[in-house]
């Protein structure tokens, strides 16, 4: 008999997406198979990292070496699953620490994960490519800011969002020069980095690419319709949003959109899942972001897709971990 696995989902994490995470995790814990691997719950926060146990108590976690004690038992893991959306958990540190210490985890790479959770970065890697994206203005705290140059160069509307913070954290519609500063204001509660972006008119979908049996797949697209005037927080969480999953495209809008989907994962050199988001201007498809850790519960749209695509959320976790133990 196969001895099984002692797998780590780790959740929570120091952003205003911890919520988000714990629902995320929890969903992993319960829908793993226990036929297969022992699952522990890890909640990491700035101030503790601890196992919680089936009754909700307690035990901290040796950051040494990522073990756990619990009675007169050390408890070492052979793969984390990683269910932190923000930081750290999307952003390198958590995948530096495990890779250092030679832990197998879910997600992507560290430098993957530090450059896709800057937009900026990201996109600007990404533009000698081909990968077209709406026009931007950047910002860091501290700046002058100059309004004019702004909107000479964005236009109105646009866009003012956090540079590295997910969930819509930070993200303002600007329609009038008077509610710019407002709007970059709260963008700078979020981060301490900005991306001013102009406003694309068209459809909005999400792209889901994950590493499925050892090949890219592109999973079914989502198309993003908002009550509210984006897809804000309230749309994404709080049910004022459809999410159409196969999207109303046109096949050959769905066949640029899967190739360019597929073409930002491999030249980023990703693993794992991603979830990528354009909007179509003119027939094209743009690149607003890429999530390395997207939402993981039954609602999320990366689960959604999965369905779409015939794969169970049970099927996709344990591809996940098998996918993560396979690698050098």
């Amino acid at each position: 008999m196969l001895t099984k696995k002692n797998i780590a989902i780790i959740m929570g994490g120091f952003s205003s997406e911890y919520e988000i995470s714990l629902k995320s995790g929890n969903v992993v814990y319960e829908t793993l198979d226990t036929t297969k691997y022992n699952t522990y719950r890890i909640h990491i926060f700035k101030d503790k990292w601890v196992y919680v146990d089936a009754n909700n108590a307690e035990f901290p976690v040796n950051k040494d070496d990522f073990s756990v004690r619990v009675a007169n038992r050390v408890i070492t893991f052979d793969c984390i699953f990683n269910a932190i959306h923000g930081a750290p958990g999307e952003d390198g540190y958590m995948q530096g620490y495990f890779e250092l210490l030679n832990i197998p985890h879910t997600s992507c790479g560290m430098y993957q994960a530090a450059l896709t959770f800057s937009k900026r970065d990201c996109l600007s890697v990404l533009k000698p490519y081909g990968i077209k994206t709406a026009t931007s203005f950047y910002l860091n705290l501290g700046d002058v800011i100059n309004e004019d140059s702004i909107i000479d160069k964005v236009g109105l509307p646009c866009f003012v969002k956090a540079n590295k913070a997910g969930s819509s954290f930070g993200v303002t519609k600007v329609h009038k020069k008077e509610d710019l500063q407002n709007a970059i204001d709260v963008a700078f509660k979020e981060d301490d980095e900005i991306i001013i972006e102009s406003f694309l008119d068209g459809t909005e979908v999400s792209v889901g690419v994950i590493t499925y049996r050892g090949e890219t797949k592109v999973l079914p697209i989502t198309e993003i319709v908002s009550e509210n005037d984006f897809f804000d927080y309230e749309a994404k969480y709080l049910g004022k949003s459809q999410e159409i999953t196969p999207a109303r495209l046109n096949k050959e809008q769905e066949n640029k959109v899967n190739i360019l989907a597929k073409k930002v994962y491999n030249v980023l050199k990703m693993k794992g899942f991603s979830r990528t988001e354009f909007i179509f201007k003119d027939d094209e498809p743009h690149m607003l972001e890429m999530n390395t850790v997207p939402g993981l519960t039954k609602e999320s749209i990366l689960p959604q897709q999965a369905a779409a695509a015939g794969i169970s959320l049970v099927d996709l976790f344990d591809n996940a971990i098998e996918e993560a133990l396979k690698q050098p």
